[in-house]
């Protein structure tokens, strides 16, 4: 791994606005719910939490100019993170409605400014962070027509600047709509992957977590499957198979617990931690998110 320190997360800013019900949603009707609103997106959230281990993090994405972008911006300041972050006039910021009820979440997006993330943008954060080493990429920028050109150019710049990748899967439904073919062949031969259980079936089929890891290490050198409360594997090419239970802790709000997850994973990982002992500092993070509310650590 490189000696470089320096972690660029790559990706979406977004205000959530996180309701936890009361009981299942009534369609039609009222639900009493707990509300509030807090910075959110998958590599905002990531880039949070890698700043609350301690790492160096810059995070290149793009924002509305508009209140909420600059709020956006400067909650991640406060917490040590370096925003590479561009703001756009007629693009609104990204805000994401997130139901969430017994573990389980729904998410209504409106992707905004982060459809404008470019190409050129990264190689303008690449050149501020000449001590990178390491680029993490949230896949809704490859996902989403307007910023996958950024997206390919995140992983092509680090290869050509020497350093290690990751990419996390992100979510589902926008990966079917893709295709599993489209977007194995963007992530190709990146050092880690990230999946939960759903975005391991549509990439690799409806297989056991270890199968489904080992059948996308033909693209990934290293496979991580998220299994929530079953825990989650991790398989490399060299045939190295290790499980990990989840924490048993009470959940009371899972978004953000995959972003957390994965900033934990990353610092052990590039930290020259073992499997097992890299995935149990993902847990411990993971379980941490799921404990409160919002997609972030709790300053």
């Amino acid at each position: 791994m490189s000696r470089a320190s320096r972690i660029v997360v790559v990706g979406d800013v977004i205000t959530d606005v996180v309701a936890v019900l009361s009981g299942p949603l009534a369609t039609g009707s009222d639900t009493a719910a707990g509300i509030r609103f807090s910075g959110g997106g998958q590599a905002a959230n990531t880039a949070a939490w890698l700043a609350a281990q301690g790492a160096e993090v810059t995070l290149a994405a793009a924002v509305g100019d508009d209140e909420a972008g600059r709020e956006r911006v400067a909650e991640l300041e406060r917490v040590g993170v370096a925003c590479a972050v561009e703001r756009h006039e007629d693009y609104p910021t990204g805000t994401v409605i997130v139901l969430t009820h017994d573990g389980e979440r729904t998410m209504i997006s409106q992707r905004g400014a982060n459809l404008r993330l470019t190409a050129a943008q990264i190689d303008r954060a690449l050149a501020e962070a000449p001590d990178a080493g390491h680029m993490h990429l949230s896949a809704y920028t490859l996902l989403d027509a307007g910023s996958r050109g950024a997206g390919l150019r995140a992983l092509a710049a680090a290869r050509e600047r020497g350093l290690t990748t990751s990419v996390d899967a992100a979510s589902a439904a926008p990966l079917r709509r893709v295709g599993a073919t489209a977007f194995l062949t963007w992530v190709r031969d990146v050092d880690l992957l990230l999946v939960n259980t759903d975005e391991a079936t549509v990439l690799a089929g409806g297989l056991d977590p270890a199968a489904q890891g080992r059948a996308l290490t033909s693209v990934a050198r290293r496979v991580v499957v998220k299994r929530g409360a079953a825990g989650a594997v991790w398989v490399d090419r060299t045939g190295v198979v290790e499980a990990a239970p989840a924490r048993g802790v009470p959940v009371v709000d899972v978004t953000g617990a995959g972003d957390a997850f994965a900033a934990g994973l990353l610092t052990a990982w590039r930290a020259g931690a073992d499997p097992r002992a890299a995935l149990s500092r993902a847990g411990d993070l993971g379980a941490l998110a799921v404990s409160s509310i919002g997609a972030r650590p709790t300053p």
